[in-house]
């Protein structure tokens, strides 16, 4: 279930959600026209290392580039490669805004990346002493995906079905789904060693988004509307 469109119109003009794609888009440009010696050691750099942020390893001197918990921040920027960016900008850009229209401009920048920050812990405490660099923004837009189930359920949704093609779905579907999704995934990369997803971070991120949406949203925005259609 590939989603492409939501039927809710924001009223405000999503300025943070096109700047964080723009950012996430130009590290990964960056990124892909490093010879790979250099691409890898960015990656270490500037991705999330459970090791190095709980303090169980270290970069060589170096390599260092900040304090290893900035990390947690400078991942959230990072990809693995084309699908992994255009899945990930595709749902920040579909959900993102009408978060950012429930928040405010100010609020959604902390609100994303708190929960980007908590998310890849969620992710790193599963396996403290990984070495693997954790990379991209699949967490903090699980917060999103976590806030848009409580705040828009009804909304309609118009994904891509294959074998059957385009149809209207309610946000609260495609959103359950997709947790339900990540849930049984993660349950099956228990004990998995190497790289791949981060299903933990895509779990955390989703309970942190329904936990913090409350204490960002305005105080005018209602739980569980029904959106703004704008499909007759």
């Amino acid at each position: 279930m590939i989603p492409l469109h939501d039927d809710n119109p924001t009223q405000r003009t999503p300025i943070v959600t096109m700047i964080f794609i723009g950012i996430c888009v130009a590290v990964f440009l960056y990124q892909v026209n490093l010879p790979q010696e250099a691409a890898d050691l960015f990656a270490f750099q500037y991705g999330a290392i459970p090791a190095i942020v709980f303090g169980q390893a270290s970069l060589p001197e170096e390599a260092v580039a900040f304090p290893a918990s900035l990390s947690l921040v400078t991942s959230m920027f990072l990809h693995g490669g084309w699908m992994h960016l255009l899945g990930n900008m595709l749902y920040l850009w579909i959900f993102g805004n009408n978060i950012e229209d429930a928040m405010g401009h100010a609020k959604f920048v902390v609100f994303y990346l708190l929960s980007g920050i908590l998310a890849a812990l969620s992710h790193a405490l599963t396996d403290p002493s990984s070495q693997i660099p954790m990379v991209g923004a699949s967490g903090a837009i699980s917060a999103v995906l976590g806030a848009y189930l409580l705040l828009f359920p009804r909304a309609h949704v118009l994904v891509l079905l294959p074998a059957i093609g385009m149809t209207r779905v309610p946000a609260g579907i495609v959103l359950g789904m997709w947790f339900i999704t990540q849930l049984i995934s993660g349950g099956m990369s228990v004990g998995a060693t190497g790289g791949g997803v981060a299903f933990f971070a895509h779990i955390g991120g989703f309970i942190v988004g329904m936990a913090l949406i409350g204490l960002f949203k305005r105080k005018d925005v209602r739980f569980f509307s029904p959106g703004r259609s704008t499909w007759s």
